[in-house]
Formats: structure tokens, C-alpha cells, sequence
């Protein structure tokens, strides 16, 4: 049997992940524009991105508090519109310096960036002005946006990833800035994703160019599928749901081409996007070092008999599983049949950049919050990724989902994932105050025993 050291190797990156906006707060300083999140209309009882846990203006503190926890690698976002305000013209000054202090107070302190080029945060401007990235002139602007930031940070930042969970923009063209209609939606939303390719593999090939040494992945969020039922009818529904779900996706960072199953659909349906000149080149020859997962959950697929013309259908909860309150279901193995498949698939190196557990949580009479669900949690997926390492998949990193408390995604700030609280809610900012949790003092063990040290929890995950 492999020892840990074995399974786990020397320089393995342990750390959380963030985005800009739902972390930095500053949303009009620094000369930074709006970006369409700025722009999102707030429901009732949400929070906006205004202050978010104000990590611009208190990223020294919590470096520090990663610093302590054993970090040593740090995923976030940058802003493109803190870079190019209105996506266009000249950079701004302001919001690159506050990128490169921020890269240098977390290189002193021993954490490697790992820095996300775009994360469902378009300049306003450019989705008002071009519809995002149903237009080509975006992905020119896109290429100058990522070349500025090459550029500049060319000697702190190795891991790059180009665009956060690619693969939803099929299903929600809205985090491209792209605004469809019933009657384009599904031809407009294949040209997105399109020209989000292509603007993934210039991406890949400037930082090439670049950085000589520097890494680019291609992600998804990995939902790990099964069928409901030993059905034949179910598991071809659950074969097609993975293709264009996750397989479409690695298969063009991976392999640089579209697959069959896609094009020979886009085809029959007369929508298969246009390619200018070189696009075929330019996928094929800028595949990607690494490929980056999110993972939480898995769900069963059926057959949808009713289907009209979901990209996606038939995707239903596991009835033998556990769900958070969120409705996401608990399977700490699915991580693990995740990996397998794509290392399988591909034989590229995997970077696990997001995993965690939301759950509401309040600050106990001891000023901490016990939140050993979660550390339940995060040992059970971390015990499923050493026996996929051990099995032979290539992992080289493991981040956690929030290391301090931050707003979701949807402005919750009820759903929290950090090892650290943040003393907000959704309406009231109150301090701004952090606090370790339980579960800081337990991953600060792990990473200091290089995964080795996971005991101390009990046998089962209650969200």
C-alpha cells in the first residue's frame, strides 16, 4: 500500500477559491467600471457586490489568516473592467497596481496565485455596446485584455485559467453577456460558446508567448452523472447528457477539435457557428497544460421523453443520496469517478479548483462557529482523491471553495463556505469581523501533514 507521501506528492497545492466580485467589494473604486454582475437586478432579501466581504480593502488581513492556515496557493478572479473599464481604450493603472500588490503580499507569504481570466464578469459596456461574446470584436478585446495582463504580471502568476466553468455558457449564454431570443437561442448560444473558445485558445497562445513557463487550464464544473435506472433508455440519456454537459467542453481543450457527437447535431439542426479563418488551427494548436474542475455534487439523468429542446434534460436528484439545503446532493465518490474519467480521457494533469459544502451558520457564545459537517465534508472528498491519485490519476492541487466567507454567486451570504466567518449578512454589513471556524484549525493540520493527518471527524456528512 502507498504511503501518503507516496500518494500525495511533495509541493502539492492546498488553498481556497474566490472570484473578484464576489469577494473584492470596491465595485466603483480604483477607476474600476461596472460589469454586468454590477448590473444585475437584486432580489429581495439578496445582497448586491457592492462591499462583498471588502477583500480590497482587507486582503492583507486575510492573507495573513491564509498564511496561518498553511495556504499555498490562492485561486481568485481579476476584474477585467478594474483592467479595461469599458472593455476598451487604454489600461487602467489603478487596477492593475492593485493586482500586482495583491499577487506580491500573497507570493511573500509563501501562497502561489492561481488567477482566473474571466469569471461571469463582462465590462457592462461591452455586453450593452457588442452583446458580449456573441461578438467576434469581444474575443479581439478579450485577447488585448489577457495579453495586458500577461504582460504585467509575466513573473507572479504561473496557473492561469481562462474562463470559470465554461461549459454553463451553453446552458446560460447570460454569463457571456450574451442576450438571446426564443427564436436564436439555441444558434446564438452555440456561437457564444463558440467564440468562447476562441478566445480560450488565443488566450492559451499568448500566454505561451508570454510566459514560456506558465500553465493554462480549461474548466468545467464537473456534475457527476448516472443513471437513474439499468434501463438501456437511460443510460444513452445519461451517455448524451455527459457529452455536451462536461465531454464537449474537455474534449476541445484537450484534443483542440469539435467532437462528432456535437458537430454531426449542429449539422442536422443547420446551426453550427460560424468559423472565420484559422479558427480550426487555432483550436488545434493550443490545447491546454492542465485541466481545473469544480466539483459539489452528482445528480441521476432519466430519459426525457418530453423534450423539445433543452440542451439539458432529464437531470434529476440521486434518491440515495444526502442533499445540503440548497438541494445539492452529498457523494464524496462521485469526486472520485470524476477524476478517473478525465484522466482516462485526457492523461492531463488535474487541478481540483473548487469543492465545498454551503451551509447557514451563525457565530457561536465562543465567537467561532462548530461547524463539523463541514469538515466531515472536505475529509470524505479529500479521502476519495487520494484513492483516485493511488489509483494513478495525476493531481497536482486541491482548493477549497471560499477560505473566508463570501457572497454566492446569487448574493447569499447565508451560504457559507469559508473556514473563516465574515460578520455580515445579506442587508446588514455590521463589522466586517473574521473569525476561524472549527474547521480552520482541522485543514491547517491537513495541510501541514500534506493530506496525510484527515482524523478527528465523525463517520458521516450532515449538511
Amino acid at each position: 500500500m502507498p504511503t501518503n507521501n507516496e500518494i500525495i506528492p511533495e509541493g502539492f497545492l492546498w488553498g481556497g477559491a474566490v472570484t473578484s466580485f464576489q469577494t473584492e467589494g470596491a465595485w466603483n473604486e480604483g477607476g474600476k467600471g461596472p460589469s454586468i454582475v454590477d448590473a444585475r437586478p437584486v432580489p429581495e432579501g439578496f445582497s448586491d457586490w457592492k462591499i462583498a466581504v471588502d477583500f480590497y480593502h482587507r486582503y492583507k488581513e486575510d492573507i495573513a489568516l491564509f498564511k496561518e492556515l498553511g495556504f499555498t496557493a490562492y485561486r481568485t478572479s481579476i476584474s477585467w473592467a478594474r483592467i479595461f473599464p469599458t472593455g476598451e481604450g487604454a489600461p487602467n493603472e489603478e487596477g492593475l497596481q492593485f493586482y500586482d500588490n495583491l499577487f506580491d503580499e500573497l507570493l511573500a507569504n509563501g501562497i502561489q496565485p492561481v488567477i482566473t481570466l474571466y469569471h461571469f464578469d463582462i465590462p457592462l459596456a461591452l455586453a450593452e455596446k457588442y452583446n458580449g461574446f456573441a461578438s467576434r470584436k469581444v474575443v479581439d478585446l478579450f485577447e488585448n485584455y489577457v495579453r495586458t495582463v500577461f504582460e504585467r504580471y509575466r513573473d507572479k502568476v504561473k496557473y492561469w485559467l481562462t474562463f470559470n466553468e465554461q461549459n454553463l455558457f451553453l446552458i446560460q449564454p447570460k454569463l457571456l453577456g450574451v442576450k438571446v431570443t426564443d427564436e436564436n437561442k439555441e444558434a446564438l448560444s452555440y456561437q457564444a460558446v463558440h467564440n468562447s473558445f476562441i478566445a480560450h485558445a488565443k488566450a492559451v497562445k499568448v500566454l505561451h508567448e508570454i510566459i514560456p513557463d506558465g500553465k493554462m487550464a480549461g474548466m468545467v464544473t464537473y456534475l457527476t452523472t448516472y443513471p437513474i435506472s439499468c434501463r438501456p433508455s437511460d443510460v444513452i440519456a445519461n451517455v448524451k447528457t455527459k457529452e455536451l454537459l462536461i465531454d464537449f467542453y474537455c474534449d476541445v481543450f484537450a484534443n483542440g477539435e469539435y467532437p462528432s457527437y456535437v458537430t454531426s447535431q449542429l449539422k442536422k439542426k443547420g446551426i453550427m457557428p460560424t468559423f472565420e479563418d484559422g479558427d480550426v488551427n487555432l483550436l488545434k494548436e493550443n490545447t491546454v497544460d492542465y485541466l481545473s474542475i469544480s466539483y459539489y455534487q452528482s445528480q441521476t439523468v432519466k430519459l426525457d421523453v418530453n423534450n423539445k429542446n433543452d440542451v439539458i434534460s432529464g437531470v434529476t436528484p440521486n434518491p440515495n443520496l444526502e442533499a445540503n439545503e440548497w438541494g445539492w446532493s452529498i457523494d464524496p465518490i462521485g469526486l472520485r469517478v470524476a477524476l478517473k474519467d478525465l484522466y482516462a480521457r485526457y492523461r492531463l494533469p488535474i487541478f481540483i479548483t473548487e469543492n465545498g459544502i454551503g451551509v447557514r451558520e451563525q457565530l457561536n457564545e465562543n465567537m467561532t462557529v462548530d461547524d463539523q459537517y463541514r469538515i466531515d465534508y472536505i475529509k470524505e472528498h479529500i479521502e476519495q482523491m487520494k484513492l483516485a491519485m493511488e489509483e494513478g490519476v495525476e493531481v497536482f492541487g486541491y482548493l477549497t471553495w471560499g477560505a473566508t466567507d463570501l457572497l454566492s454567486s446569487q448574493g447569499e451570504m447565508k451560504k457559507r463556505y469559508g473556514f473563516i466567518f465574515v460578520n455580515r449578512d445579506e442587508t446588514d454589513l455590521r463589522d466586517l469581523k473574521r473569525y476561524k471556524k472549527k474547521s480552520f484549525y482541522w485543514f491547517q493540520k491537513v495541510i501541514a501533514s500534506n493530506g496525510a493527518e484527515l482524523d478527528g471527524v465523525s463517520e458521516t456528512v450532515h449538511p
